[in-house]
């Protein structure tokens, strides 16, 4: 299964000259806790950095600076990995884990942002497919049993 059929869509975003506590506003309204920073390219949304609300904690709240002098661009984490939209979910695993990160923004052939993916969605699609998978194993000697008797 491509990454591109499990991934969400609607992604949050700012351009990098975002101050900081607009972005923190952006995750709350929308129950985020990430924004994808991006620059427009050739009329295309490119996405060039995120801001994570541990990198506003970190960066900003626990050293005790002034958070409103702060841009998206100051705090965002780059360069950026990405994964591609026909990327596969173990494809994806993989780059979660060698770039030590647990959200991908994915993109299109042409590098335009076309969604998100984060280890908690991997995770709810993997449980999914394993209780499937459990299921017919719980099930098949039922079958054999009915089909027997």
């Amino acid at each position: 299964m491509p990454v591109s059929e499990c991934c969400n869509v609607d992604v949050v975003c700012c351009d990098a000259d975002t101050a900081v506590t607009d972005v923190a506003g952006l995750m709350r309204k929308h129950h985020v806790g990430d924004v994808i920073v991006t620059e427009d390219q050739g009329g295309k949304k490119v996405p060039v950095g995120i801001v994570t609300d541990r990198d506003i904690v970190i960066e900003t709240i626990a050293l005790q600076v002034d958070v409103a002098a702060f841009t998206a661009g100051d705090l965002m984490s780059m360069p950026l990995a990405t994964v591609p939209d026909e990327a596969g979910i173990v494809e994806t695993l993989r780059m979660m884990r060698s770039h030590k990160v647990r959200r991908l923004p994915v993109v299109t052939s042409t590098g335009a942002l076309f969604g998100i993916v984060t280890a908690d969605d991997l995770i709810n699609l993997l449980a999914m497919e394993l209780s499937l998978m459990t299921d017919a194993i719980v099930d098949q000697p039922l079958r054999e049993a009915r089909l027997r008797s």
